[in-house]
């Protein structure tokens, strides 16, 4: 498109690249020894597990409570669903804890990045601490230029300090940088700092609301390369 002059790309990972609720689906399954699709109570372990990192992240943003890498909030979480199953042996938790570094990618995502990497430096920005970004990386076969965590930042998205971290690296204005993510929320708090900003629909993102607006909307990578002019 023309009208948006962008020179890099920003990339949320959990939820965008990643089905993080089916690989934390798999860990917790495995973890209670039954299959995900017949543990009626897998589903409330994952809300569990979902809600409990949602509402720390944001305590640490809001200032309440003192940084945590990500690493720390999913044995916390871990812990959490192990009490809930009534499990509670040690290797065990720190093995489900791991399972939010196993996420699967979306079928579209390993190809699309290569394809967008052949005209635009790719960054990775995530919550996902380094360690867990570097193997949850390495899981998912994603191929980056850069990939930054909000560890470097000490805090999560959405703070501004976050979306900083790649307007830093790049070395460009924020306006020639778009942000891509499958969550609105995301999206809002790269706007907030100048950045461009693509939505990419997920089964698991957060759709925007009629009052956003953000320059590009994208059904998967195939499409956003296309609206970018990428063949």
């Amino acid at each position: 498109m023309a009208e948006l002059m962008i020179d890099g790309v920003v990339f949320d990972v959990l939820g965008t690249l990643v089905d993080e609720p089916a690989g934390l689906r798999a860990g917790i399954s495995a973890f209670a020894r039954v299959p995900a699709r017949e543990a009626p109570g897998t589903e409330r372990l994952l809300l569990l597990w979902q809600r409990h990192i949602e509402r720390e992240q944001r305590r640490i943003v809001d200032g309440d409570r003192p940084y945590l890498p990500s690493d720390a909030l999913d044995r916390e979480a871990a812990e959490i669903v192990a009490r809930a199953a009534g499990a509670g042996d040690p290797a065990a938790v720190a093995s489900l804890a791991r399972a939010a570094r196993r996420l699967p990618p979306w079928p579209d995502t390993v190809a699309g990045l290569a394809r967008l990497a052949g005209h635009f430096p790719l960054i990775g920005l995530s919550n996902a601490s380094r360690t867990a970004l570097l193997e949850l990386n390495a899981h998912a076969g994603l191929r980056w230029h850069q990939a930054l965590s909000a560890e470097d930042a000490r805090t999560y998205k959405p703070d501004p300090a976050v979306y900083r971290l790649a307007v830093t690296v790049a070395g460009l204005p924020p306006e020639r940088l778009l942000m891509v993510a499958a969550h609105a929320w995301d999206l809002r708090g790269a706007q907030a700092l100048g950045l461009r900003t693509a939505y990419v629909a997920r089964p698991v993102g957060d759709p925007p609301t009629s009052s956003d607006r953000f320059d590009l909307y994208a059904e998967d990578l195939a499409d956003l390369a296309g609206q970018l002019g990428v063949s």
